[in-house]
């Protein structure tokens, strides 16, 4: 998402994050890190576990979460994963508390607006110790329904899910403004939350769009095959849905037609889902690709790829997104065929955009049917394509959103929040504490 700030002057942005990793500095310069320090309960429990943790066989191979001679008698799978989910769900529910060197950090900024994309209750603390530090309006960005979905299953005896509500309602009261990752996001919620929502997904640099005269997606050669691809991960169901467009390309590859499905996603994900494919012979695992070689890899395509779960629980949660990647299919110039529940923002957005097929229910004949007459057909690939690059052009350019983003920013920066940031005292700096709110 840090498309949405390309073309910024570096000086205007700064980024507080919480990942291991150092970020990219291709968008922003000015960084600040904030580790497990901000947890304390957390923080002193694993320095608490390091210090008595017996060194062992386990320990030193990198063997379980742990590690020691423990870690050979684990709990079985369901145990062991429900008792996972209750500690993550303990875990952030507990107190969060902000540094004096980051405080202080966040002051020397002078924001006007604090952007967060939050998911949680500690980022959701965390940003509103951010804007109430600087006195600034918050700005809220939803990728998904998490606030439908965030600990629903009731762990920690429902407590989760109670902290989960509340901090989201501190959020909204300081918020002037929210965003959505699609336009029915964004109609929704500002029916729900009662705030000002506009909406920005994805978008692509003019560089990666392809050529609207130039490369088309010309018909393979006799006995090539019709090459689709798949970018993107293979969690929240997604590689079933994958499964059943891979069944169905065997059977088409038995009729005689020569098709493949090349699926490139994330490394941990081809570890943990990828032998779900594996016995496919129509589907084959490619490389993990960085951002700067998706582009290319997506104009080598016949047609492109989307795919979301029909779980009931996996469609709740991703009912109003609009997955990253769409975008960037449709500038590749390519026909997409989209195989998930119909009433989806993603599928909806192709078929909004004239460039794909959407098999919106989960019958394999249908996804037979328009699978067959999309591979068969180039002249209706180039047709489709031309018409999606024609929409990614119109909407998900990054100049044209890059503008319309800092636009509706600054209004957020004149508009009034919820409720004015209560002051902080010296006594007073955990954020998400009863004194805080």
């Amino acid at each position: 998402m840090s498309n949405l700030f390309g073309g910024w002057p570096q000086d205007r942005l700064a980024q507080l994050y919480t990942e291991d990793r150092e970020p990219s500095t291709d968008v922003c310069a000015t960084f600040a890190r904030t580790g497990i320090e901000i947890a304390p309960v957390e923080h002193h429990l694993i320095r608490l576990r390091k210090r008595t943790q017996r060194p062992g066989p386990a320990a030193v191979s990198g063997g379980g979460e742990g590690g020691g001679p423990a870690s050979s008698m684990t709990e079985p799978g369901r145990v062991r994963g429900w008792l996972r989910r209750e500690l993550s769900g303990f875990f952030d529910l507990t107190p969060v508390r902000v540094p004096a060197s980051i405080r202080e950090w966040l002051r020397a900024q002078r924001p006007e607006v604090v952007y967060a994309t939050l998911g949680s209750i500690r980022l959701m603390r965390l940003a509103v110790a951010a804007a109430r530090e600087c006195g600034v309006p918050l700005v809220p960005h939803f990728m998904d329904d998490w606030p439908t979905t965030l600990y629903a299953d009731g762990r920690v005896l429902g407590l989760a899910r109670h902290a989960a509500r509340a901090e989201l309602r501190t959020v909204l009261r300081h918020s002037s403004y929210g965003l959505g990752i699609s336009e029915p996001m964004a109609r929704e919620y500002e029916r729900r939350y009662g705030l000002p929502f506009a909406a920005f997904g994805n978008c692509v640099d003019i560089a990666d769009f392809a050529d609207p005269e130039g490369e088309r997606a010309h018909p393979s050669p006799p006995g090539t095959p019709v090459e689709l691809r798949y970018v993107g991960g293979l969690h929240l169901g997604r590689w079933r849905s994958l499964r059943r467009l891979g069944e169905a390309l065997g059977r088409l590859v038995t009729a005689g037609l020569p098709v493949r499905l090349t699926v490139h996603t994330p490394a941990v994900d081809a570890a943990r889902y990828g032998s779900r494919l594996a016995d496919l012979p129509a589907v084959r695992l490619g490389p993990s690709l960085t951002s700067r070689e998706v582009a290319g890899a997506l104009r080598q395509a016949d047609i492109l790829v989307h795919v979301e779960s029909f779980a009931d629980d996996d469609r709740t949660y991703t009912r109003y997104s609009l997955s990253t990647k769409i975008p960037q299919y449709l500038a590749a110039g390519r026909p997409v065929l989209g195989f998930g529940p119909a009433e989806l923002a993603s599928m909806a957005h192709l078929t909004d955009s004239g460039g794909g097929v959407v098999v919106g229910v989960d019958d394999p004949s249908l996804l037979a049917r328009d699978l067959s007459r999309l591979c068969r057909n180039a002249d209706l690939r180039d047709r489709l394509g031309r018409q999606g690059l024609d929409f990614a052009v119109r909407h998900h350019r990054a100049d044209q959103i890059a503008r319309r983003l800092a636009a509706v920013l600054s209004e957020a920066v004149q508009r009034p929040i919820g409720r004015p940031p209560a002051p902080r005292t010296e006594a007073s700096h955990h954020a998400g504490a009863p004194a805080e709110r």
